[in-house]
């Protein structure tokens, strides 16, 4: 063989290989359909808020406060997504879901379950500290048919008073994730109820815990420069001042490249109380 032929065997693309495409994720809080909310209320909203997700069109969707007519409407209307999470307070379908969406057709699951954001996380419908509800986190393992590669996808949603119960959250999570994820690559969505000064965010951002996940703030990875109007909570109203509830977190294994938040709304409507948020991932 020829030095020439050496090289160019060396140097040429391997026939039949994949790159990685970007990851589109999107974090959505429905605001839940019990809520007596008037003209906001969830039948009125539905066909806005399906129309949202469209628009953006996510490989990956993380669902907060879905009761089960929502999680119902949402498995059927969105045929090409496999879901995977249960109800936090029977593990099966009493109460609210922080349920996962996959675009099928990228993905195949390989493992998921889900664990109580208390001091038993596997008791089902467990609840500690200082948490007015029982809280969540659901997750799937997930391989890209096109590349082979696997990562975990989490997604959560933070009591609304239980200082501490953030806090221990946050821990709960960033300690436990390791474990599921394995050295894998990994995301984390979700309505946290908290903003960027609240220690529960520093526990996620900058973890003092042996073997927790650092994760990057997707968002403030684009924009660097906090603003006064990253408000992710609306109350149907279209606040935009204040600071972010609602994230999307990854491992160093992804970049950031693009991250918003998503202020759909028709005739003076919004598709929830939460305006969802959205990034687009690349793999390193």
């Amino acid at each position: 063989m020829t030095l020439i032929l050496r090289l160019l065997l060396c140097f040429s693309p391997v026939v039949g290989a994949t790159a990685a495409e970007p990851l589109r994720v999107m974090s959505f809080n429905v605001r839940n359909s019990d809520a007596r909310d008037g003209e906001n209320a969830w039948p009125k909203r539905t066909d806005l808020f399906f129309e949202t997700i469209t628009r953006f069109a996510p490989d990956l969707i993380g669902f907060q406060e879905v009761l089960a007519v929502q999680h119902d409407a949402i498995t059927t209307r969105m045929s090409d997504y496999g879901f995977s999470g249960v109800a936090r307070d029977d593990g099966q379908r009493k109460g609210e879901w922080s349920c996962i969406g996959y675009r099928k057709a990228r993905f195949t699951a390989v493992a998921a379950g889900n664990f109580w954001l208390s001091e038993t996380p596997d008791v089902i419908g467990s609840k500690s500290w200082d948490a007015a509800l029982t809280r969540i986190c659901s997750w799937v393992r997930l391989r890209e048919t096109a590349t082979g590669k696997e990562f975990v996808y989490a997604n959560t949603h933070f009591d609304h008073r239980g200082v501490i119960a953030r806090q221990e959250a946050s821990r709960v999570i960033s300690t436990r994730l390791p474990q599921i994820a394995a050295n894998l690559p990994a995301l984390l969505t979700g309505d946290l109820n908290i903003n960027e000064d609240n220690p529960a965010y520093a526990v996620l951002v900058k973890p003092t815990t042996p073997g927790a996940i650092r994760w990057t703030d997707s968002f403030r990875e684009v924009h660097p420069t906090r603003g006064p109007e990253e408000a992710s909570f609306n109350g149907f109203k279209g606040t935009t001042k204040g600071s972010r509830i609602d994230f999307i977190f990854h491992t160093a294994d992804f970049v950031a490249t693009e991250s918003a938040i998503d202020r759909t709304s028709r005739e003076g409507r919004y598709p929830s109380d939460h305006y969802p948020v959205t990034a687009v991932l690349r793999w390193k």
